[in-house]
């Protein structure tokens, strides 16, 4: 087991650590997934406990119809902007070597700011840009891993599997203003992109992998999928106004409960007690649920 100063410097090494992602305008990714990330499979020994704290700053204001970049939004000033800060808190507790538990609590707190919302993309009011806003407890996730091959005998490297549940705890009805002009303000669901649960309990699939080259260096590998089977959570995506006929016609005059998925590869160095890793993560979700 690790000692408390070795502990002490891995959770201030995690603080420290900051993933910063430029995206695309509206969506409701959040934060989960790939979370147990290890260089070594048979570094915890049975009875281990290990304390993860992951900030995330995400930031999305570009907007596409299919591949193509609306770039006229920047230009004109009628994009959406969104910004969301998580802190993933996890608790790690090691079974025996191979088997080990996992409890996820992700705090949230998002800023959504646009014009359409608000006063229209049309108004040349200087206050048309508003800002909704959510903040509190996201869903919190309970999983189990297990590592393929005996880590005794893997030595550089491994596979693990993990399963889990997704539960709605995060509020999915967040509500704020939205102002229509100087003086009058409405109230209702913030849009999806920033609330901050969808309303569904999931069922998550993850496949964590790793390779070490040397001591120092080695490579990783995560894949993430969450499986939402509740369809719709019922919450109004009019934004504190009247569904239009064409949101009642297609069915999106409520939110969807969407699954999810997220995949990220990188390299890992380690130096003594410290261990730095960079890589790509892609995330989306996608247009048909499982």
């Amino acid at each position: 087991n690790l000692t408390m100063k070795k502990l002490f410097v891995l959770l201030i090494f995690n603080l420290i650590l900051i993933n910063r992602s430029n995206a695309q305008g509206c969506v409701a990714i959040r934060s989960g997934g790939a979370v147990c990330t290890r260089a070594e499979a048979d570094s915890l020994n049975k009875g281990y406990w290990q304390l993860n704290l992951n900030y995330r700053h995400f930031k999305s204001f570009r907007h596409y119809v299919g591949t193509v970049e609306q770039k006229e939004r920047v230009e004109n000033e009628s994009d959406v902007r969104n910004w969301s800060n998580s802190v993933n808190i996890t608790l790690l507790h090691q079974l025996n070597l191979r088997w080990s538990l996992l409890l996820d609590i992700p705090i949230i707190s998002n800023t959504r700011s646009s014009k359409y919302e608000h006063y229209g993309n049309t108004s040349t009011n200087p206050n048309a840009r508003r800002s909704t806003r959510s903040f509190g407890l996201g869903d919190i996730r309970i999983a189990a891993n297990y590592w393929l091959w005996d880590p005794l005998r893997a030595h550089r490297g491994n596979i693990q599997v993990g399963a889990g549940i997704k539960f709605a705890t995060g509020d999915f009805r967040y509500q704020d203003n939205f102002w229509r002009n100087d003086t009058t303000a409405v109230l209702g669901p913030v849009d999806q992109s920033i609330q901050l649960g969808d309303g569904g309990t999931g069922l998550t699939a993850e496949l964590n992998g790793y390779y070490n080259f040397t001591p120092q260096w080695g490579v990783y590998g995560n894949l993430y999928y969450l499986i939402n089977p509740r369809e719709q959570n019922g919450v109004s995506t009019a934004r504190g106004g009247t569904p239009t006929t064409t949101a009642l016609k297609y069915s999106t005059s409520t939110m969807s409960v969407p699954d999810q998925y997220l995949a990220r590869g990188g390299a890992n160095f380690s130096f003594h007690h410290f261990n730095a890793s960079a890589g790509l993560r892609i995330e989306g979700i996608p247009s048909s649920d499982l």
